[in-house]
This record gives structure tokens, sequence and C-alpha cells, in this order.
């Protein structure tokens, strides 16, 4: 797809990497996605997003861990091993702490789109993960983009759940939009907008836990949204900030 793709000033396109194989551990998951996108014949631009799902992630890094299925205190002593405090439970459902700093179900820990008898663990730095991808399809295509790792995570007080981004590099994670004016001329006092964890959601419309596509490229965020970053030190909120905990 030509970059002037998208069309409409303003306008952003999403456009899903088929055809990857699956990913084991040690695989060279940059290679693996450069194949696709060459694959795909989705031709890089400067200032794309790659956006790529946490369980390659993952698996190329080998974090999985075998846990029996059919037992419920196996995988409950996993969840809590990957936890540094647990927050609440109901039932089967524990909401952890992580080690990551991320508040979500389970500690993260996965049971689908892998192998019978294995969990898929949270990567252990997912921003690290991000930079070593940009770097590798960076230098492939002799181009600037952005990562951002992506996850499934349910989020308080509303049912569903929906893709965020847990590491990203070369893309905002936060834009601080306070102190510019709104469309009426007024300034805004509190505005911060979770740039990467919109971008996440987007690219999750043509991916999904069902259709084996676990990368895309975002096409056509605003250049001012290019820049290092980090979602450990941008959009994990500290505990002294958190009105919950």
């Amino acid at each position: 797809m030509p970059p002037d793709a998208v069309g409409t000033a303003g306008a952003v396109a999403v456009l899903p990497l088929p055809g990857m194989p699956e990913v084991r551990p040690g695989d060279d998951l940059g290679d693996l996605l450069c194949r696709a996108i060459d694959a795909s014949g989705v031709a890089l631009v400067d200032g794309d997003v790659l956006v790529v799902t946490q369980k390659i992630v993952s698996k190329a890094e080998g974090r999985l861990v075998p846990v029996d299925p059919d037992d419920p205190a196996a995988k409950a002593a996993l969840v809590e091993a990957e936890a540094v405090r647990v927050i609440r439970r109901r039932g089967d459902l524990v909401i952890t702490e992580t080690r990551q700093g991320f508040v979500c179900a389970n500690s993260g820990v996965d049971l689908s789109n892998v192998e019978e008898g294995w969990a898929a663990l949270l990567p252990v730095d997912a921003d690290r993960s991000a930079r070593a991808i940009r770097a590798a399809v960076g230098h492939r295509y002799g181009i600037e983009i952005g990562v951002i790792v992506s996850d499934t995570f349910g989020r308080a007080w509303r049912r569903g759940v929906t893709d965020i981004a847990i590491g990203c590099a070369g893309v905002a994670a936060v834009v601080d939009l306070r102190g510019t004016l709104d469309a009426n001329g007024r300034e805004l006092q509190a505005t911060e907008v979770c740039a990467a964890d919109e971008i996440a959601s987007a690219a999750d419309l043509v991916m999904g836990k069902d259709r084996n596509v676990p990368a895309a490229v975002v096409r056509g965020v605003p250049s001012s949204w290019l820049r290092p970053s980090s979602v450990a030190a941008e959009i994990i909120r500290p505990p002294a900030e958190d009105l919950f905990r």
C-alpha cells in the first residue's frame, strides 16, 4: 500500500499483517515480522506504527511455562507467583498487581493461543521488547517507525475487553494536552491522551484472538507523537496518585 493510501488529511489506516508462522522460544521475532511485512505487500514508511501482540513477544522470549489446564490450583499458583500483590478476589477471578506494575486479571497469565499444557506470561520488560523490534525492523527497511506491544485487558467499571499498550518505543505513550486550547479556545487543564492505548485498540480491529493475525501497521498518527517513550514511565499510575489502591 503506498504512503498516500490514507488519503484524507488526518485519517488513519490500519493494515493487518497476516501470514506469521507459529512463533517459538528463541525465534528472531524481528526477522519473522519483516517476512510477514514483505509477504503482505505493505510497504512501511517513516511514521508508521507497528503493533505486535504480547503473545508472540512472550513466545519468542521464552515466557512459556507448563501448567495442567485441568488443575485450577496449578493456574492459581502461577498467577500468585507472577503477582507482587493480590488486590481483589471473586471466585476464580483474581485481580493482581504484576511485577511490571500492571493491575489486571490473573497477572496476565494466559492459556489462549498456546499449546495445550502451557501458559504464556507477560514479557519481563515490554518496553525493552518494543525497542528491540523497532531497531530490527527499522534497520531492515531504513526507516523510523514506532512499535507497540499490545495485550487484551479488562477495564474497571466496564464490561468487555480491549487491547492496550504494555510496551512501546518511538511513539508517545501519553500525549499531554494540558495548556493547549480546545476547539472553542478554552485552555485544557487536565487532558492527557493515552495515545499508545488508542493505537493498540485500533490495531486490534484487524487482529483479534480468533484471526491468527498477531501484528498490524497503523498509519497516519500525528508526527508529533513520534518520540522516545515508555509505558512503564508514562502510563502506569503511581500508587500515590491512585484513588483506588
